[in-house]
């Protein structure tokens, strides 16, 4: 197979946001004033300081130049996110977990809030009473489904337990033939 190395001005397009005359969004940066035009190419003299933990892809070297305000990760959802971490981002290793992750942070959450005395308003929080009042049949179908999946695996759960009683084989005594 062979190398071949390309010259970029051979390339059909290539450099037409250099000129700022050419650049789509001239005229708005010029009606808001702003005088230099953003190079995406290096990065600013002062970086956001880093004084919590902040989670970084591996195909990053360094933490990005500006980053949300984060809470660091804590719990059994933080270990689940470091371990996520360490895979690559076009990985389901990294996305999977992550989402998990969420999930047990949701439990986290009103565990936490049990523990400090307060009852978390799930109901409120889910915006059940906006569904009700703007959406109500989609609400209906969708409560009656999680009423229907819930009896099923409680129905299915204690079924289940009945039958390997019922099933269990009864010891036999080898010993009775003789």
């Amino acid at each position: 197979m062979e190398n071949k190395t390309l010259d970029p001005t051979q390339i059909k397009g290539w450099g037409i946001d250099a000129d700022p005359k050419n650049d789509p969004t001239y005229p708005m940066r010029d009606r808001m004033n702003v005088g230099q035009d953003p190079d995406s190419k290096h990065r600013p003299d002062s970086l956001q300081p880093v004084d919590t933990e902040v989670l970084r892809s591996i195909e990053r070297p360094n933490v990005s130049a500006v980053f949300g305000t984060p809470a660091p990760p804590t719990g059994l959802s933080g270990l689940i996110r470091r371990a996520a971490f360490k895979y690559s981002e076009n990985r389901y290793r990294h996305w999977l977990p992550l989402i998990v992750a969420d999930r047990v942070n949701v439990v986290e959450g009103i565990v936490s809030d049990l523990a400090h005395g307060k009852v978390p308003n799930i109901w409120a929080e889910k915006g059940y009473n906006v569904e009700w009042k703007h959406n109500r049949s989609a609400f209906i179908t969708k409560m009656s489904l999680i009423a229907a999946a819930t009896a099923g695996v409680v129905l299915w759960l204690s079924s289940s337990s009945d039958s390997k009683k019922k099933r269990r084989p009864e010891p036999r005594n080898y010993l009775s033939r003789f």
